[in-house]
């Protein structure tokens, strides 16, 4: 497995999609690229980047990680006034399942047939939140190569750790597509990956006026048929996820800004300063302007 490392290159550089694995270590305020790329895992810290994929669209920051497929087109977008830092892996063609043969295979066929490729892994893209299977060995990674250079052995062991813990969050996540009312099982997966993108879109575009059908179309499903297997999969209705994602913001604005309650009310989506005080307060236990207050 050839190993290569790209570490604080210049802000709005095109990232380099060749056959090798490599990790992409940066910090900018810009940046904007379009194409195919390999399978795939995207941290950002200080910030959010916009990733489109298809009709879904997908916001990563500080909670969390996107993993994208072997061959998907896709397109990435940064903008902000504040240094942002990415962090992100792309994995040569065949790791996948060369790990996870190597896991599940017997012996005996390792060491008769050590080439036999794998069988083909088809990831569930989304967001996912940062967790205790693969996230730490991502959030080492990144301390390490913020700081003094590894050496390729050192990296190769850590990237194979990295797949292997993905493997195991996507067994996680199969676990979880068992769930989902649908006879056949190809029918709960496609499901899964429609709810979940559709879910993503709302987190991505919370700050605007969203509804339940545009939230359907992204999903590719009926509206009824939206609604009524969304409250399934995730035990709320899509308006209480928008609402909560967007009360989640208005905290972190609240505590970390000098907005105005009005603009805060506005920057997350809001419509109506009256509607967004009496949620705040419901949800949160204090008016806006008192949580404020309290938090500092």
């Amino acid at each position: 497995m050839l190993i290569t490392l790209k570490l604080n290159g210049t802000s709005g550089n095109q990232v380099g999609l060749g056959q090798a694995t490599h990790v992409l270590h940066e910090r900018g305020f810009q940046h904007h690229w379009q194409g195919v790329g390999p399978l795939s895992i995207k941290c950002f810290f200080q910030g959010r980047a916009f990733y489109d994929v298809g009709v879904g669209r997908y916001a990563v920051d500080d909670s969390s990680y996107l993993i994208l497929n072997d061959g998907q087109t896709y397109s990435v977008d940064i903008e902000s006034e504040n240094e942002i830092e990415s962090f992100c892996i792309f994995f040569e063609h065949g790791l996948a399942e060369s790990v996870q043969r190597s896991l599940t295979s017997k012996t005996s066929q390792l060491l008769d047939e050590p080439d036999q490729p794998g069988s083909a892994n088809n990831f569930f893209e989304k967001t996912y939140a940062h967790d205790e299977i693969l996230s730490p060995a991502l959030l080492r990674l990144r301390a390490q190569t913020s700081g003094a250079r590894l050496e390729t052995v050192s990296l190769a062991e850590q990237l194979h750790e990295v797949m292997e813990r993905l493997l195991l969050v996507h067994a996680q996540v199969r676990r979880q597509v068992e769930s989902i009312s649908a006879v056949r099982a190809t029918s709960r997966e496609e499901l899964y990956r429609r709810l979940h993108r559709a879910r993503d879109y709302a987190a991505a575009c919370f700050d605007e006026p969203i509804t339940i059908n545009d939230m359907a179309r992204v999903a590719c499903l009926s509206t009824n048929h939206f609604l009524r297997t969304f409250k399934q999969a995730f035990h709320q209705t899509p308006h209480q996820y928008l609402t909560r994602i967007r009360l989640e913001r208005a905290q972190g604005l609240l505590t970390k800004t000098d907005q105005p309650v009005t603009d805060v009310c506005f920057a997350v989506g809001f419509e109506s300063l009256g509607s967004f005080s009496w949620l705040f307060r419901q949800r949160v236990g204090l008016a806006p302007e008192a949580y404020r207050k309290a938090k500092r």
